[in-house]
């Protein structure tokens, strides 16, 4: 379809005897949020990291279509091209953040930028932009150990909304976190991404945070077993 940013045909992987998935087809639509919901061990993991290019399927095929530049099937790419297009294209939200607890959060937010080869001087001040944005400002100087587990989750946020990625993959983003700041944080990764035009990918157990998504996707034994849009 025209407006697909993710096409995935028949993807299969397996780990030893484990199938974790078991011919997966799933198309993301530009500017959507999907949530991917499925019990521990339903291959919703395997899926999301088979989709954003981290590991490769045994069989199948993930096609990405960019807001502009040419179009690519993630398979086919060497591993130092899947790696710069997760760079650039891609942005990632993880339970834990996975942020440098050395360095202050703008500093987390701009060394995206700068990997790509933005200057120190424009990517401080792009990251300190999308942090006042996410709510962060007066925050940029603290390290990530003096922040709140919503806060540090923002900073994640603003990390990878910092290179313009077209489609951001979110694991259990608000898995650590009580329920009100569960909240927080999906308010700011909604307006970050789909609130922005672009699209949002996100593994979850929690059926309030599916339920903030455009539409679910329910995966048991490696399979998508069902696709609804929310209501």
């Amino acid at each position: 379809m025209n407006d697909s940013v993710l096409e995935a045909r028949s993807l299969t992987k397996s780990y030893g005897s484990t199938r974790a998935l078991a011919g997966v087809d799933l198309t993301i639509h530009r500017g959507e949020s999907v949530a991917i919901m499925g019990a521990s061990g339903s291959g919703k993991t395997t899926l999301l990291h088979v989709l954003a290019g981290i590991i490769t399927p045994d069989t199948g095929t993930v096609s990405f279509q960019p807001s502009t530049g040419t179009p690519a099937e993630l398979a086919g790419l060497s591993e130092a091209a899947r790696s710069r297009l997760r760079r650039e294209r891609f942005g990632f939200v993880f339970q834990q953040g996975l942020l440098i607890p050395e360095l202050t959060a703008v500093e987390n937010v701009a060394l995206a930028s700068m990997i790509n080869g933005v200057k120190r001087a424009d990517a401080t001040a792009h990251a300190a932009s999308w942090l006042a944005a996410l709510g962060l400002a007066g925050m940029e100087d603290r390290r990530i150990g003096e922040l709140s587990g919503g806060q540090a989750q923002r900073v994640a946020i603003a990390r990878a909304q910092a290179t313009g990625a077209d489609l951001v993959f979110a694991d259990e983003p608000t898995g650590a976190l009580d329920s009100q700041t569960s909240q927080e944080v999906m308010n700011a990764l909604l307006w970050s991404t789909t609130g922005q035009g672009r699209t949002l990918l996100v593994v979850t157990h929690d059926p309030d945070v599916a339920a903030r998504c455009s539409r679910v996707v329910a995966v048991r034994d490696g399979r998508i077993i069902s696709s609804a849009v929310s209501a």
